[in-house]
């Protein structure tokens, strides 16, 4: 077993999430200076912003990004598992400037006295150029229908395979978690 599917496997995102890990550690990075390092402790105010995301992309290929909450609204009831934070599909070679933003990011919002919550990152690649005009498209300021969101049954619609590449923190309630709920609308 690799050392991504132990750490996949410990925190349970294997399998509340998806059933296979990546094989590939997706590198994110925030504008607040932290990285993602697998299954530790960040806060929302660390990650409040948009990170940079790399992994091995191939120049040729399409592929879809996905952050989820599987917690929501806390590890113990998750009765809106998974909440997705962003969705990004056609990502064309890697490269976030060339694709199609389904939902804009938002970042973490445990409710508090919720606990920590799992925050994954996977990475899909596309087998072409996908046709995602039927998903409606979510700006930031939107958390309407971002509950009840299975990446594994999108990944299937879309006959992505499993995920090439992923990466996950945990977070619970800090002071910004207000200010980022009175950003959503509805």
């Amino acid at each position: 077993m690799s050392d991504i599917q132990d750490i996949f496997k410990k925190h349970c995102v294997l399998p509340d999430v998806i059933n296979t890990a990546p094989s590939e550690l997706l590198t994110i990075r925030y504008k607040s200076g932290v990285s993602v390092e697998t299954g530790k402790e960040l806060t929302p105010t660390q990650v409040k912003e948009k990170p940079e995301i790399k992994w091995a992309a191939k120049d040729t290929e399409y592929y879809l990004l996905a952050m989820v909450d599987p917690d929501a609204p806390s590890r113990e009831k998750p009765k809106f598992r998974e909440w997705h934070h962003w969705l990004v599909g056609n990502i064309h070679g890697g490269d976030m400037n060339k694709s199609e933003v389904l939902s804009d990011y938002i970042g973490s919002g445990p409710p508090k006295g919720t606990g920590l919550h799992r925050y994954v990152y996977l990475i899909f690649k596309q087998p072409e150029k996908c046709d995602y005009s039927k998903i409606p498209k979510l700006p930031s300021t939107s958390g309407k229908n971002r509950g009840n969101f299975s990446i594994a049954k999108f990944a299937q619609q879309f006959k992505l395979g499993s995920p090439v590449a992923g990466n996950f923190y945990v977070a619970q309630w800090d002071d910004y978690v207000p200010k980022l709920y009175a950003k959503l609308k509805d």
